[in-house]
């Protein structure tokens, strides 16, 4: 645990100037709340037994500085509540970055066994706590501290009958304030939970809107987000309840720590044992006793919290990219799109069962090879192994003779272009999309790439033309236009090696013709794989690779194969009747 604070404590080293200054205003606030009381105890004790012109003087000097003292205070809370938060921000920022920059490194392997949204918590929920631990933990913790054991000291010098007196009920407020401080976080925590339900029925339903009006289930899909509701509701009513309890808890025992030191110092000033000072000076500390105990069980959760978060931070960080660079690895220089595979086999994390088999195979620079098959087979896997997604099992993988795991990651990938049955457009405009394959590019560039990819008219039909804004995920554009969108864009990439996954698969026959052409265009002079569900739209390749679970069962081109009267002349005839 030492070693794990200590590691969360380096996060103040570049902002130490922050944290000092944000620590000294801490003291100094609470400091300043000890001496006022001190300084009224002087006043009834001794000012009021002078002469009245030089009493008079003496309370307005003191007021004057009693008042500059609650200026300061006044500025003390403003600069730990701004600059302290400031502080939690920037740290929170630079871990974010760390956490986002780290998901960024890991594999497709990762993704494979992990939710978004889990994910997602990681890098908002968790982290606001860590840096709500971070800002408020030490100031609170030195505030408490100084307030309670000064406040303390203080009563003791003064009349240790009215400190006694004091405390009498503070370790029963300890002990309500920790047993409702549990149940209330219980009951936030599954305040959490409901409202992550209704988050999570809210996404599904809006996210499958069509889906929903086209069955006409708008009334089920209400009644379903209303019970979800009232669960949210009652599990409010169950905190507001403790969180009830504990306030008025708190305050009643305030009160009764106030009455305790009012009736003990009546009873003292009754039987003049006592001066009328010293019973104002314990009135003035009871919220000096009572504000610390509130403040430090806070802490305690808030601490609780933020490790906790912490510490699920450090396992995601914890988790090492099985994919990166070697020591050694060199930048890509005048590729020509050669590759091979050599006795390649691959299984899955945690599978033992091998998706590829000893694969041997030979693609030469410029060459269109399509792979085909059943579902399954590997054709996908195969095609992943090339960038890098995955590493082989055994054998390797070469472009251009070298090694891909000698080459640099970035500068692998950024060589190759991938068009997925499943594009993926961001939120923004056309413009912004396209040029997501060279972020660098010109207007001018993007624009010819979009004529290439057979794109330009159907955007310049739109409202705004390249600076139409199309929806989360493209909703705005029809499929066959997302296509012609993800292929402009690896045409701006301008890569030697493409990979084009069932790009054609989920389109009707007019949009597959489109795309096709704009495929058959980007694939001139390049080294292609595609993976086809439709054998008509590989009918000119140059080589076609049947996949089965053993491996590469037949190859050949459409004619070739077709003479053979194997498996691929059986798919082809089969997809045709």
């Amino acid at each position: 645990m030492l070693k794990t604070l200590k590691k969360l404590a380096g996060y103040y080293k570049p902002y130490k100037g922050l944290f000092f200054s944000d620590m000294f205003f801490a003291i100094l606030g609470a400091a300043i709340t000890l001496v006022i009381p001190l300084i009224v105890r002087y006043i009834t004790s001794n000012i009021v037994n002078l002469p009245v012109e030089r009493a008079t003087g003496m309370v307005v000097k003191l007021g004057i500085f009693m008042i500059i003292l609650v200026l300061i205070e006044a500025f003390c809370n403003f600069y730990i509540a701004y600059y302290g938060h400031i502080m939690g921000a920037r740290i929170e920022r630079d871990m974010r970055n760390e956490i986002f920059g780290h998901y960024q490194k890991l594999s497709f392997a990762f993704y494979d066994n992990q939710k978004v949204g889990h994910l997602l918590s990681r890098i908002t929920a968790d982290l606001f706590d860590i840096s709500e631990l971070l800002h408020h933990g030490p100031e609170d913790l030195v505030i408490s501290i100084i307030k309670f054991l000064g406040a303390f000291i203080i009563l003791m010098l003064v009349n240790v009958r009215l400190a006694l007196a004091a405390f009498l009920f503070v370790p029963f407020l300890v002990i309500y304030a920790v047993v409702f401080n549990r149940k209330m976080k219980n009951a936030f925590k599954e305040n959490r939970a409901r409202i992550a339900d209704i988050n999570t029925q809210i996404e599904d339903s809006l996210s499958g809107i069509r889906v929903v009006k086209s069955f006409a289930n708008e009334k089920q899909e209400m009644e379903k987000f209303r019970r979800g509701n009232e669960r949210f509701v009652d599990s409010k009513k169950l905190s507001y309840k403790y969180m009830g309890g504990y306030n008025s808890g708190m305050g009643a025992f305030t009160t009764l720590i106030t009455i305790s030191v009012l009736l003990a110092g009546a009873f003292f000033l009754a039987r003049g044992e006592m001066p009328v000072e010293d019973l104002v000076t314990a009135l003035l500390y009871i919220n000096n006793l009572t504000d610390p105990v509130k403040k430090l069980i806070t802490f305690t959760e808030q601490f609780q919290n933020g490790y906790s978060g912490y510490s699920r931070f450090l396992e995601i960080m914890a988790v090492a990219p099985d994919i990166k660079d070697r020591e050694a690895a060199k930048e890509l220089t005048d590729v020509k799109g050669a590759i091979d595979f050599e006795n390649v086999s691959f299984a899955y994390e945690g599978s033992k069962e091998k998706v590829l088999n000893h694969v041997n195979l030979r693609v030469k620079a410029g060459e269109y090879v399509a792979l085909v098959g059943s579902s399954g087979a590997g054709k996908t896997t195969l095609c992943s192994l090339i960038p890098r997604f995955y590493d082989v099992t055994e054998g390797r993988v070469l472009l251009d003779g070298e090694d891909i795991r000698d080459l640099k990651l970035q500068s692998l990938r950024s060589h190759i272009g991938i068009v997925q049955q499943d594009v993926y457009l961001f939120a923004g405009t056309v413009m912004e999309n396209i040029r997501y394959g060279k972020p660098q590019a010109t207007d001018e560039e993007v624009i010819r790439a979009a004529k290439a990819a057979n794109a330009h008219e159907f955007i310049m039909e739109l409202e705004n033309g390249y600076d139409t804004d199309i929806g989360q995920r493209g909703v705005k554009l029809s499929g066959g236009q997302k296509q012609r969108l993800s292929i402009a864009r690896v045409f701006l990439k301008n890569p030697p090696i493409l990979i084009f996954d069932e790009a054609t698969s989920a389109l009707d026959n007019e949009s597959e013709k489109i795309v096709q052409k704009s495929l058959e265009e980007l694939a001139k002079n390049r080294t292609t794989f595609v993976i086809a569900h439709r054998l008509s739209t590989i009918r000119k390749a140059q080589r076609i690779l049947v996949l089965t679970e053993e491996g590469i069962a037949e190859e050949g081109n459409h004619e070739e194969l077709m003479k053979k009267d194997g498996i691929y002349s059986s798919l082809y005839k089969m997809s045709f009747a």
